[in-house]
This record gives structure tokens, C-alpha cells and sequence, in this order.
């Protein structure tokens, strides 16, 4: 495609006629030709918002991009309502690529009753590859929003699932022959369907009926980059204990063999939470079908502490997410 706005004939018909999913809080949506989005909101209803780009990888870019943006408003225990797409193409992108795309973000708006609600689709040549940047609406009845910083002192911080799933998925998907030839099919093939835990919906609805205080999605730099920033947002320490964190063989397996940090990779999939009563809310997700563990505890002060095998260390601001070493 040559370079600049994409054409009004290939936005009909690649973009606008793969967006199917309808809301009825939107007013004005996608079309050719809007500038802005009009959303109706009740009088109790706070308005959330989210946004994130996804550049380190173009394979199920579609699919990621609506994904990781519904993270971010079920960790404000928001209803998400719809989305704004910014699509960057490079020359060399077929039509049959875009085309693609939407149809991912479509399903991936079908599976979350979300609605695309307007955009910009546009070839450029700065960047080499598909870029996605997402701004996610969603609402939350007023009085009712999680934040990262609303952790106190003497919480359980809670878990759920495992560390490390979207970075494993995605390293599997790209490293895929490089992987097949050192590990047996079975570590592989787990690996890449970890990509079916990435959403954090699910849980981030059942911590938010359940009264938490904080939530946080745990995506660049782990998980020990999500603890850090909920322990900055909050004016908090922690206590952790390493052993306690979940973790899936196949994460073990892949960081060993690239010689990654797993605590510090990019972790999708994986909700921290921080409420008063953990044992009661993993009772609580345990018996809705999701995997959780209390991992350790907020503290008076600033000091955040990771224990392992009767040893501690403190743990440090988040660094560049260990993805980027292999992608």
C-alpha cells in the first residue's frame, strides 16, 4: 500500500465491514469521516480510560492489542464498552495483512462485548512493522474504582495464574523452530497455548465484587516490575516470598534456555492484587475456576523486601522487560 492515510475504499472494506460488535452506550462510533467517539453515560458512572501500544511483536497483533487493553480497565474493575485503534503500516504491508488485523481485533471484540468505536489506519514508512496503539473505555459505578495505589499497609497481595505467560506464548510463537529443535513438542505446544490465559477479566470482576483494594495487570517488567509500581503508587513496602510466586514449567524452561529473568518478563495473563483478606478472595477465584496464590504482604515503610531460601534481597525499580533480550 503506498504511503499515508489509507484509502476510503480499502478502509470500507478491510477495516470498517470486520467490525461487527455494537454498543449501546456509544453514540457516535467508526465511520468514515469522524473525528470523535460520543459515549452516553449514567449519572452514577464513572468514565475510565486506558491506552497501550503493541510493537514487539506482529504475529496476533490484532488479538494482543484488544487483550492487554482490556486488562488495564478490568484491573480499575471497570465494564469495558469499546476502543480506539491507531494502525501504523509499513509500505511493504498487502492489504490482505490489514484485512487480518481487523479480523482479529473483531473476534477479540466479539469474545469481550466491546465495540471499536473509532480510529486512525494509516502506511508509514517509520515504522518496520505493524504498531497497534489501543485506547480502551470502559465505566465503573462511582465509588467503585480500583486504582494501583490503594494498597495499606498489612494487605495479602494475591497472585493469579502465572507469571510469565504472554512473554512464554509470545517467544514460543516467534522462536517456535528454534524451541522444537532443543525441547519435546509438549513443552513447546504448552507454551504457545499459553496465549489462551491472557485475559485478566475474568478475575479482575471477581476481586472487584469482592472489595479489594488494588489491583494492577502485570505486564512489562513482571512481576517484579508490577509489585514495584504498586508499591510506589500506594507509599508502601513489601515482604515477598519468591518460592510463593506461580510459576509454569514451560516459563521455567523457555527463560533457562534464553537465559531470562522470568520474574522480570512480560506477564499479561497475570493479575497482582492487594486486599485485606487473601485466603477468602483465593477461596473465591479457586472455586470460579482460577488459579491464585498469596504471594506475600504489604509493610509498614519503603522497604520492599524478596525473600528465597532464608535469604532476602530488596527489590529494585523495574528494568527493561527481559522479552526484549530474545524479540
Amino acid at each position: 500500500m503506498e504511503i499515508g492515510k489509507i484509502p476510503e475504499n480499502i478502509l470500507k472494506r478491510s477495516v470498517m465491514r470486520q467490525l461487527s460488535t455494537k454498543r449501546p452506550e456509544v453514540v457516535v462510533g467508526s465511520a468514515v469521516g469522524e473525528d470523535c467517539a460520543a459515549i452516553e453515560l449514567e449519572p452514577d458512572e464513572t468514565f475510565v480510560l486506558s491506552t497501550d501500544p503493541i510493537t514487539g511483536t506482529a504475529k496476533d497483533i490484532g488479538r494482543l492489542s484488544i487483550l492487554v487493553t482490556m486488562n488495564d480497565l478490568a484491573s480499575a474493575g471497570a465494564t469495558p464498552i469499546g476502543v480506539m485503534l491507531t494502525v501504523l503500516l509499513p509500505p511493504q504491508t498487502e492489504e490482505a495483512t490489514l484485512r487480518e488485523m481487523m479480523q482479529q481485533v473483531n473476534a477479540a471484540c466479539q469474545d469481550a462485548d466491546i465495540q471499536v468505536i473509532g480510529g486512525h489506519t494509516e502506511v508509514t514508512d517509520v515504522v518496520n512493522q505493524p504498531v497497534i496503539s489501543v485506547t480502551g473505555v470502559g465505566k465503573v459505578k462511582r465509588g467503585q474504582l480500583v486504582s494501583t495505589g490503594g494498597a495499606k499497609p498489612g494487605m495479602d497481595l494475591v497472585a493469579t495464574k502465572w507469571i510469565g505467560i504472554e512473554g512464554s506464548a509470545i517467544i514460543a510463537k516467534e522462536k517456535e523452530e528454534d524451541l522444537r529443535n532443543h525441547f519435546p513438542a509438549s513443552i513447546v505446544d504448552a507454551a504457545i497455548g499459553m496465549d489462551a490465559y491472557l485475559s485478566v477479566q475474568a478475575e479482575g470482576q471477581i476481586a472487584a465484587a469482592y472489595g479489594v483494594a488494588a489491583m494492577h495487570d502485570v505486564t512489562e517488567g513482571g512481576i517484579f516490575g508490577a509489585l514495584w509500581e504498586m508499591a510506589e503508587a500506594s507509599n508502601v513496602g513489601l515482604d515477598i516470598d519468591l518460592s510463593a510466586i506461580p510459576i509454569r514449567q514451560e516459563t521455567v524452561e523457555i527463560c533457562e534456555y534464553y537465559d531470562l529473568n522470568p520474574y522480570q518478563l512480560i506477564s499479561s495473563g497475570c493479575m497482582l492484587i492487594a486486599t485485606a483478606e487473601g485466603s477468602g478472595l483465593v477461596r473465591v477465584l479457586t472455586d470460579a475456576g482460577i488459579d491464585a496464590a498469596i504471594i506475600g504482604r504489604t509493610t509498614e515503610g519503603r522497604d520492599r523486601i524478596v525473600r528465597y531460601d532464608g535469604e532476602k534481597r530488596f527489590l529494585e525499580p523495574p528494568k527493561s522487560d527481559e522479552f526484549h533480550k530474545v524479540i
